[in-house]
């Protein structure tokens, strides 16, 4: 087993960046252009290995995210319709690794497992128009540290994430707390029971006035799990999962 560990960085509203125990750096959601909550410091790092894409809307599917794989190369996973939507921007094929919800692959020492997520989704075109009409997706990402990370993507809690919890048995949940297009507080929190987890990282709260769900109110509704941390990550801040193996189950 590799002796490294990861790390989660967290880029503010719902992006992050992972460093693997090998090196390798894997964003989620990237939303780098007119994200209020990104670190004002924050440069795109100019090694990029992998990019996961939940959906298409315009704060988890970044205006420039067409640049930024043409100028770092990486390899992309994202639902079926935004891989299309980005194969007609020119990126060629080969920079995907096309997948679907329920399957799992192998990439950069990593596995990646797709999962299902409650949340209408589209692309925002050019001249006010929408298209691509699709269904938000979810990831888990388990790393060689034996580290797993739930990453929920913009979602309503539903049963199944029962079955997640039995099947992937995800270390770390990082789940939205908005609200109003998302869960809000006390739909994470039930979602914690769910999945049974111990580790949890709220996002997608307070980078807009409409998002009103509070770390404080989940952090209240979640008081009675034992056991339970739940990392309130400033943008720019990073957490190190060496300190989650000293708990791991």
């Amino acid at each position: 087993m590799n002796m490294q560990h990861a790390s989660i960085q967290f880029l503010g509203h719902s992006s992050f960046q992972i460093t693997t125990p090998e090196g390798h750096v894997i964003l989620i959601d990237p939303w780098f252009t007119g994200n209020p909550a990104l670190p004002a410091n924050f440069v795109i790092p100019a090694k990029v290995d992998l990019i996961l894409v939940s959906h298409g809307h315009s704060d988890h599917l970044d205006a420039k995210l067409a640049e930024v794989i043409r100028s770092r190369s990486p390899k992309v996973i994202a639902s079926p319709i935004v891989r299309w939507y980005l194969l007609e921007q020119g990126i060629p094929d080969y920079v995907f690794e096309p997948m679907n919800a329920g399957g799992t692959l192998n990439i950069l020492d990593v596995k990646i497992t797709m999962t299902n997520a409650f949340h209408f989704s589209q692309i925002n075109l050019p001249g006010g128009k929408i298209g691509y009409t699709h269904a938000a997706n979810g990831f888990i990402v388990w790393m060689s540290d034996d580290i797993s990370v739930y990453y929920s993507g913009d979602t309503s809690v539903f049963g199944d994430m029962e079955l997640i919890g039995e099947i992937y048995e995800p270390d770390i949940a990082i789940l939205p707390i908005g609200d109003r297009f998302t869960m809000g507080p006390l739909e994470a929190a039930f979602a914690t029971r769910l999945l049974k987890v111990k580790h949890v990282i709220p996002c997608h709260y307070g980078t807009m006035p409409s998002l009103t769900g509070t770390p404080e109110r989940f952090k209240a509704l979640t008081a009675d799990i034992e056991c339970l941390q739940i990392h309130l990550l400033q943008p720019g801040e990073v957490l190190d999962t060496a300190a989650i193996k000293l708990h791991h189950r």
